[in-house]
């Protein structure tokens, strides 16, 4: 397992970048704009570890205000194999938000109830169940 990024909620794309990179001095790796869902993700990294853990900055394009900590999205980890895991998580006691229906990405929750996202490394999965059927748990 290796962990990936952790996700936060931004208002305003403009001063938010002043913040993280001029002023924080972390430096833009990638920027995803995606219409259909309309948002952007801004990956962000320490200068000095380019391609380890980064801070993903994610703009929803309809205006929505953040409270009750919604402005942190989740923590982010690879993983070798999402359905072994996913299997090894509910035998275990933990409820799977959302399922790894596309052999990619699963979601669970902590304790304290914070988001973690869980993605397949590499290339996703051939679908299979019970995956491909298993409904959404709550939220995520």
């Amino acid at each position: 397992m290796k962990f990936l990024h952790s996700m936060v909620r931004i208002s305003d794309i403009d001063k938010s970048i002043d913040f993280y990179c001029n002023k924080l001095g972390l430096i833009e790796n990638r920027r995803i704009e995606n219409t259909r869902g309309k948002f952007t993700l801004i990956f962000l990294a320490a200068p000095e570890d380019k391609t380890g853990t980064q801070l993903e900055l994610t703009y929803n394009w309809e205006n929505e205000q953040y409270d009750s900590g919604r402005n942190f999205g989740h923590l982010a980890f690879s993983v070798e194999n999402i359905y072994e895991i996913c299997e090894n998580l509910l035998r275990s006691g933990v409820t799977i938000n959302r399922p790894p229906r596309d052999g990619r990405m699963a979601f669970i929750k902590s304790p304290d109830q914070i988001s973690i996202e869980l993605l397949q490394k590499g290339e996703a999965l051939t679908p299979k169940e019970p995956w491909v059927s298993m409904e959404n748990k709550g939220k995520w």
